[in-house]
């Protein structure tokens, strides 16, 4: 009988971490130490204060509640249910009990001796990174655990470790080339291609006598700008030479170094002592570096959509995106690399339909090719976070013009911006069932319009004001005319500078989806409709930090940060006292986005509603843990704005 109880206790374990990372025999050593332990509803198994006990717990069947004294009431701060580990502090550090644990229902409980599991802790690196990284109930370290997360996924995680396609490597070191071939501002530039075909490159820098870099010199300079117009080879560097440079640190991660390269078009990234021009140069590496050490990538990928004027081409590159996509999340990239490329690529999309719209029209609006638009992106596009090819949202700016153009010019912009809606959608992006597109006439309007809508929305912050504020304040300028997005960018500000309640009525509606912290077995699930019995990460999870981050950030007055972690790290900068705590939320939003977009891939859908039973142990626990940030970030909103004392 007792080998039967055993087997059934080593069944039951084996599924759970961390007894799922023990060998069969050091399971078993640990089933036969173990005691089976029976509570009534209601019953304690321990007390806050209590001196922690010789084992700990695993819920076996039934549910127990971890509890504490608020204003001498007995509040739930967290649910374990089956497989849940809790009551580890006799494992660790062995000090008194934080909480109350009480059976919820009449559960069924596994002690675990400490003594048995001291030796695995010390020789399995895999058990003592799950307890050391607050993944037990109760912890306090969960609060804190958040940065760890990426680390405790690819430990606990599953690899693909083929090559597929764009994959990328995970370096993080830059191997530039040392020493530069450079020469002084002032030499010919008989000289410079002298040194060049001695050095066998295809580039030089230019310097000045601190030896700090202010131009470089490429094959292409020397077509375009020397041989082309005819000039002589004694002309100065200085009037061929494409300046200024960009210059960054030698100790940026490799990711960091390619995603700049990417995003500004670069063939070469200057590497200077502290990352500016104005100081001395290090090294230099190109795109031909960079693909040589990645095989295929996106780089090549985005020359591709660039190069492609075929509406059945560009979507199957952005179909092979989605595949990168894929390769990235289960290898465990890091998410904000993962958005940039995403972001890099859905804008040159974006910028490569805006080029064949204007194509396209120009025979019928010759007259109208030069005027200034901009192509905004809104809500998560507009914040780099979209991933999934899920609704559109976005809009269209264009420069004010006289009244006799007015008609011309608004039939021209709503063609155009059909015309790159069309192929948008033909690379699988999805319509906005709100309409918040530039299709609607009233999202395509000009400068002028644009700034009388903000004015209205900030100076008149009634529930749908606010919320066009939540899906209009992160636009951002994905095509077009930078300084359109700018000024637009500016009027908000200064209208928020005139001291009006805007950014009250804005952190009240912050609060609007509190933390699911109290989520049990299930999670806050929806009750009906389509999605019942789903979690909405979106509405419960991600929303209240997107809605957060944006409402301090705009307190702070941060220009050109849209990207929700970024914020926080922003906001950790600002409020070095509460840098913790941001960057946990910067954190948990990005497990919230890997979370989300690993659901839409395996589900093909947006990825929004998450079948709870579909998620491990693991994944519910770094889940739940991610939810306590939103909890102390609303407390800050609520204390820093007077939210308890505004009106309704």
């Amino acid at each position: 009988m007792a080998n039967v109880i055993v087997n059934r206790i080593i069944d039951f374990l084996k599924n759970y971490p961390p007894f799922s990372f023990l060998s069969e025999e050091l399971l078993g050593q640990v089933a036969r130490e173990v005691d089976l332990l029976y509570f009534e509803t209601d019953e304690l198994l321990f007390q806050k204060g209590e001196p922690a006990k010789s084992y700990f717990f695993v819920v076996k069947e039934g549910a127990i509640k971890l509890t504490e004294q608020v204003a001498e009431k007995e509040e739930t701060v967290e649910f374990c249910d089956e497989g849940d580990v809790f009551g580890v502090l006799a494992l660790l550090g062995k000090r008194p009990y934080i909480l109350n644990a009480r059976a919820n229902e009449p559960s069924l409980v596994i002690a675990v001796p400490v003594g048995i599991f001291e030796t695995i802790l010390k020789e399995n690196s895999q058990v003592s990174f799950y307890f050391a990284s607050g993944f037990a109930a109760g912890q306090v370290v969960v609060r804190s655990s958040l940065s760890q997360t990426q680390k405790v996924r690819a430990l606990f995680g599953t690899r693909r470790n083929e090559n597929g396609l764009m994959l990328f490597s995970g370096q993080r070191t830059i191997r530039y080339s040392d020493p530069v071939i450079h020469c002084p501002l002032g030499a010919t530039v008989a000289a410079a291609v002298a040194e060049m075909a001695r050095a066998k490159v295809g580039s030089i820098l230019v310097v000045d006598g601190n030896q700090h870099p202010r131009g470089i010199i490429t094959d292409k300079d020397l077509r375009n700008r020397l041989i082309a117009p005819g000039l002589p080879y004694d002309t100065p560097v200085d009037l061929i030479m494409s300046h200024p440079v960009i210059t960054a640190k030698t100790d940026l991660e490799f990711s960091q170094v390619y995603l700049t390269m990417i995003k500004h078009r670069l063939h070469h990234l200057v590497f200077t002592e502290d990352g500016s021009p104005d100081s001395a140069l290090l090294g230099i590496i190109s795109d031909h570096d960079i693909l040589l050490s990645q095989g295929n990538s996106p780089a090549v990928l985005i020359k591709a959509l660039q190069e492609s004027d075929d509406v059945h081409e560009l979507a199957k590159l952005r179909n092979q995106a989605e595949e990168m996509l894929r390769y990235y999340l289960e290898n465990e990239l890091a998410i904000d690399f993962i958005a940039g490329i995403l972001t890099e690529i859905n804008d040159t999309i974006i910028r490569k339909a805006i080029e064949m719209a204007k194509k396209k029209l120009e025979p019928r609006f010759p007259e109208l090719q030069e005027l200034e638009f901009s192509f905004l992106v809104l809500g998560s596009e507009g914040r780099g976070e979209q991933l999934l090819r899920t609704d559109l949202d976005n809009a269209l700016v264009y420069q004010d013009v006289s009244e006799n153009r007015r008609e011309q010019t608004e039939k021209f912009m709503q063609l155009l911006a059909r015309d790159v809606m069309e192929v948008l959608f033909s690379c699988g992006f999805h319509s906005c069932p709100a309409e918040m597109m530039a299709t609607n006439p009233r999202w395509c309007q000009p400068l002028s319009q644009w700034k009388r809508y903000f004015s209205q929305w900030i100076r008149e912050p009634d529930p749908q004001s606010l919320m066009m504020a939540s899906i209009f304040f992160d636009f951002r300028s994905a095509g077009g005319k930078q300084a359109l997005a700018d000024a637009l960018t500016q009027h908000v500000y200064d209208e928020i500078d005139q001291g009006n309640v805007f950014l009250n009525f804005l952190a009240k509606n912050a609060l609007l989806n509190p933390p699911p912290l109290g989520f049990f077995r299930n999670f806050m699930i929806e009750k009906s409709g389509k999605h019942a019995e789903k979690f909405d990460i979106k509405l419960r999870a991600m929303m209240p930090l997107a809605d957060a981050a944006r409402v301090l950030v705009l307190s702070h007055r941060v220009v050109g940060i849209n990207n929700t972690f970024k914020r926080y790290e922003k906001l950790a900068e600002l409020e070095p006292n509460q840098a913790s705590l941001f960057r946990d939320a910067g954190k948990a939003y990005e497990i919230f986005m890997r979370i989300r977009a690993l659901e839409g891939l395996a589900s093909e859908s947006s990825g929004r509603f998450i079948q709870p039973n579909s998620l491990g142990k693991l994944q519910r626990q770094l889940l739940k843990n991610a939810f306590f940030p939103i909890d102390e970030i609303q407390k800050i909103l609520r204390v820093r704005f007077q939210l308890d004392y505004f009106g309704s």
